[in-house]
C-alpha cells in the first residue's frame, strides 16, 4: 500500500506553499489507492506552539485532506528518546563528532558555498585530538555532526528525474545534533518517515538537495528508504517566495474568503491540474490526477487569482 505523509513544521498558519505540498501529497497517495498519514514537525518546540499544530489540523479537515491517521498525530518533540537511538549507532561506529564552531565562522564570506548559496562546512573540526576537543569543550557546548564519505548518491526523482550529489564535496559533514540538544531535521525525518512506513514522500523542490545525504542515512542505518517526488515552489506574482508572514496568504485570512472547494480549485488551476479555477473536491481531484500535469519549474500565482 502507498503511504504517504503530511510533515507540516507549526511555526504558524499554513499558507498556500503549505497547503500546496499537502493537496499534492494527498492526491499522489490516493490516486494509488493509499493513505496519508500526519506527522508535526515541532523539532524547536518553542518556536512550534501546539496551538498551530492544532489549527493545521483543523485547516486540513477544512480542506478535505484530512490524513488518515494517526490519532492524535505523530509529534516530533516527543521522540527525542527515539533520535537518540539511532543516532548512537552512528556515534558507535565512530561516525560523529564534536563541532565548535560558531555560525558567524560558517557564514563568513571566506567559507565554502554551495551554487545554491548554501555554506558548505569545511570539516574545521573534523579531526580535533581528545585535548584539543576537551579544551574547546570547556568553553563551549559542541553540535554534533556526521561524517560522510566522498562518495556520490544519486536517485530519480518521481517528479524531477535523476539527481545526483557528492556527498563530500556537494553536501560536507551536516549536523545531526545542535548543542541544545535538539536533534537534527535530516536524522528526524529519516527515522520518522522509516518507522511511520511511509513509501512515498512529496515536498518542496528547496528540499532537492536533502535527498542524497537522506538516502545516505537510510542505508547506513539499515533503514527503507521511501520514494521521493519534489514539487515546484509556489512563488507570488512577482516571483516571491510565500512565507507564514504573508497574511493574506494564510489559511485563517482564505477560510474568511472563500468556500474550501474555491481554494483547492485555484490551487489546482495554478499548478496545471486543471485548466480553469473553478471550485473542485480533493476527491474529484484524485480520479485524474498526473504528475506529468504538475510544472516543474517554480510556480507564479496569477495576480488576483486570490
Amino acid at each position: 500500500m502507498t503511504a504517504g505523509r503530511y510533515a507540516p513544521s507549526p511555526s504558524g498558519r499554513m499558507h498556500l506553499g503549505n497547503l500546496l505540498c499537502c493537496l499534492l501529497a494527498w492526491l499522489s497517495a490516493k490516486s494509488k489507492g493509499g493513505k496519508v498519514w500526519l506527522r508535526i514537525e515541532d523539532l524547536d518546540a518553542a518556536r512550534c506552539p501546539r496551538r498551530y499544530a492544532d489549527a493545521i489540523v483543523d485547516d486540513l479537515a477544512w480542506l478535505g485532506l484530512s490524513a488518515d491517521g494517526p490519532d492524535p498525530p505523530v509529534y516530533q518533540s516527543e521522540r527525542s528518546a527515539i533520535y537518540q537511538q539511532f543516532y548512537d549507532k552512528l556515534a558507535a561506529r565512530g561516525m560523529v563528532y564534536p563541532c565548535f564552531c560558531s555560525r558567524s565562522q560558517l557564514h563568513a564570506a571566506s567559507a565554502p558555498h554551495r551554487s545554491d548559496g548554501q555554506v558548505l562546512y569545511p570539516g574545521t573540526c573534523r579531526n580535533l585530538t581528545p585535548e584539543e576537543i576537551a579544551e574547546k569543550a570547556r568553553r563551549k557546548a559542541p553540535a554534533w555532526r556526521v561524517r560522510v564519505p566522498d562518495e556520490e548518491i544519486t536517485f530519480v526523482d518521481g517528479h524531477m528525474g535523476r539527481y545526483t550529489e557528492n556527498l563530500a564535496r556537494d553536501c560536507g559533514d551536516f549536523y545531526l545534533r545542535r548543542a541544545d540538544g535538539v536533534f537534527a531535521y535530516q536524522l528526524a525525518v529519516v527515522v520518522d518517515d522509516a518507522l511511520m512506513g511511509v513509501t512515498e514522500v512529496v515536498r518542496g523542490a528547496d528540499l532537492l538537495s536533502s535527498t542524497p545525504r537522506q538516502l545516505w542515512l537510510y542505508r547506513e542505518l539499515g533503514l527503507t528508504a521511501p520514494r521521493f517526488y519534489h514539487l515546484p515552489l509556489l512563488l507570488d506574482h512577482e516571483g516571491r517566495r510565500l512565507s507564514k508572514r504573508d497574511g493574506d496568504q494564510s489559511l485563517e485570512n482564505l477560510r474568511a474568503r472563500y468556500a474550501p472547494e474555491e481554494v483547492i480549485g485555484k490551487l489546482a488551476f495554478a499548478c496545471g491540474l486543471q485548466d480553469t479555477p473553478r471550485p473542485v473536491t480533493p476527491v474529484e481531484l484524485a480520479g485524474r490526477f498526473d504528475w506529468d500535469r504538475v510544472p516543474r519549474e517554480d510556480i507564479l500565482l496569477p495576480e488576483g487569482l486570490f
